[in-house]
């Protein structure tokens, strides 16, 4: 009993322990509407704050973790990001509904551990091999294994920096580089990868030939598969998806995954 107790209150107190280590961990990573705004609204001030509303599908869960920044396994909670893309105003995103969804359609699926790496307003180029947020995601993911566990995918939600600029027309070679650099230094070369095809309101002129090539990715890549953020509302400026669309988007996910990647069967 004694025991029993420590564990509580260690897992209370954020404190690593072995029994905390997830079984299925995914990786995720991308700008803003990974990282999640929906709940964001400005102030009178014009200051952008979170409404704290919790639906649901991002409700917490025993049974999904988070990496924090200090690489310990916590209980996940909304904002997901928060002190990971801490210079920004975090709300709702997808992981917790992707989450939630796979524990709904496969309650046997075991412990999930959720990996924030995403940071808002980030183009491709900021996630080349050797860059800070490329470095990050491969020193989380490595810090996310210790102890045990497997990675069951990358989530990737990221473009809308990229629509702007002529230099687009590079996306589709970036794209493909930095997801066969990640399996290379992760040494996983079959690992999953769920990607959404953006679809701001608000955005550059190269919008849609970044989503043609992530709509028409995985170019051979089997291990590759595209959801459709298509049909989403936004908050006021018309950039991020408000809450019911990061909750559609996440199912969309858990979808995908569940499909495709041996998700009916718990590793």
């Amino acid at each position: 009993m004694f025991l029993s107790l420590f564990f509580c209150l260690a897992f209370i107190a954020n404190v690593k322990v072995g029994r905390c280590q997830p079984n299925s961990i995914f990786l995720l990573a991308g700008q803003s509407n990974m990282s999640g705004r929906g709940g964001n609204h400005n102030d009178t001030n014009n200051i952008v704050g979170w409404d704290g509303q919790i639906p649901p599908e991002c409700a917490s869960n025993t049974n999904i973790l988070r990496l924090n920044a200090n690489k310990t396994w916590v209980l996940a909670h909304e904002p997901l990001h928060q002190d990971i893309d801490y210079l920004k105003t975090c709300g709702i995103g997808p992981g917790l509904p992707f989450a939630n969804e796979i524990l709904s359609k496969v309650p046997t699926f075991g412990s999930i551990g959720l990996v924030p790496c995403a940071i808002g307003g980030t183009r491709i180029v900021q996630w080349d091999r050797g860059t800070v947020l490329y470095n990050q995601l491969v020193d989380r993911a490595n810090a996310a294994l210790d102890g045990g566990g497997k990675i069951r995918a990358l989530l990737w939600f990221q473009g809308e920096s990229d629509t702007s600029d002529y230099d687009s027309n590079l996306y589709k070679g970036r794209l493909e580089t930095f997801i066969n650099n990640l399996r290379q230094d992760l040494n996983i070369s079959n690992l999953p990868v769920i990607m959404v095809a953006i679809c701001s309101a608000d955005q550059g002129p190269f919008m849609n030939r970044i989503r043609s090539i992530q709509l028409n990715y995985p170019f051979n890549d089997t291990y590759v598969k595209t959801v459709d953020a298509m049909g989403s509302t936004f908050l006021a400026d018309q950039k991020h998806l408000d809450t019911k669309s990061q909750i559609r988007v996440g199912q969309k996910l858990a979808a995908a995954f569940l499909s495709s990647f041996d998700g009916l069967h718990p590793h």
